[in-house]
């Protein structure tokens, strides 16, 4: 009998989490879909691993003997995978260095090529993520190192360093009752549809939303997109508003919309990511090292 990971990764989190409703917002996902995958997995197993309750889920005795072994299999499987997806890049003289959007904008291209100098031989190769991954495939052991829009989910987990900060502008249909002014207050959009990330982005689509500065004001989710382009038809057609990076006006500059400072908001910062595991990783130092230097200089 084969049993996916995945489905002992959503196990493990509801047993520790107690609910489905924190389990599911730990893991970025639905939760009628990880209702699904417990059901799946017990039916596999052929055995009742909860009980279910008003008051939460409650392992059986078969449930508590696997939640048990489960971190530890899974922890072992995890490092075994990371050790041959690392063995495989290292025989390929390939660094996997997974993005979100504009990666650390202006600044990638002279850190691709700091790295060309730094690891003769070496090539760095660059994968775009959807806004529904915010780590770039990086709390999943896809890719080697990232560079990220801070915060993300589980960015407790891994090793960051923060590169720089811009500030955060609001993006508009051109058409826009506000669109002709030079700044906007945040408030003044408390009131309006938002264009948003997919719900699995978590604690990534609620910085973006900026819900923790809006005084409890609830937001009106508009759309929702996982890519720029749809995100950017989106505001364009007026189903929303939007959150962005102040450099997205120079990344994403396209008819239909307009780009204005707003004030009310924090600023956002741009970091390169990696795993624990590759601290002694000179590749990916080598990496980070890079990331750094190019920092310092641009911010100087």
């Amino acid at each position: 009998m084969d049993v996916d990971t995945r489905l002992l990764r959503y196990f493990a989190a509801v047993a520790e989490e107690g609910t489905l409703t924190r389990a599911a917002e730990r893991l970025f996902v639905s939760q009628p879909a990880l209702t699904k995958q417990i059901k799946q997995l017990e039916t596999l197993l052929g055995m009742r691993l909860f009980t279910r309750s008003r008051a939460g889920m409650t392992l059986t005795e078969s449930g508590r003997a696997l939640a048990e072994r489960v971190p530890a299999l899974l922890a072992d499987w995890e490092r075994v995978l990371h050790e041959a997806r690392s063995a495989a890049s290292r025989e390929a003289r390939v660094l996997r260095v997974g993005f979100v959007a504009s990666a650390a904008n202006e600044a990638t291209q002279d850190i691709i090529a700091a790295f060309a100098r730094r690891r003769p031989g070496w090539r760095a190769d660059m994968r775009q993520a959807a806004w529904s991954n915010p780590s770039a495939g990086l709390a999943d052991g896809e890719v080697d190192v990232a560079l990220l829009r801070l915060p993300f989910p589980g960015q407790e987990k891994l090793r960051v360093e923060v590169l720089f900060t811009e500030a955060r502008w609001v993006v508009l249909p051109s058409s826009h009752r506000l669109a002709a002014r030079e700044v906007i207050a945040f408030r003044e959009l408390w009131d309006e549809p938002f264009v948003a990330a997919p719900a699995e982005s978590g604690r990534w689509r609620d910085y973006w939303l900026a819900t923790d500065e809006r005084d409890g004001h609830p937001v009106r989710v508009g759309a929702v997109t996982d890519q720029p382009d749809d995100w950017l038809s989106a505001i364009a057609n007026g189903y929303g508003v939007a959150l962005a990076p102040e450099s997205s006006a120079r990344f994403y500059a396209r008819p239909g919309v307009v780009y204005r400072p707003v004030t009310g908001v924090a600023p956002t910062q741009v970091g390169v990511a990696w795993a624990p595991a590759d601290d002694a990783n000179p590749i990916v130092q080598d990496f980070v090292r890079c990331c750094l230097d190019l920092s310092i200089h641009h911010q100087m």
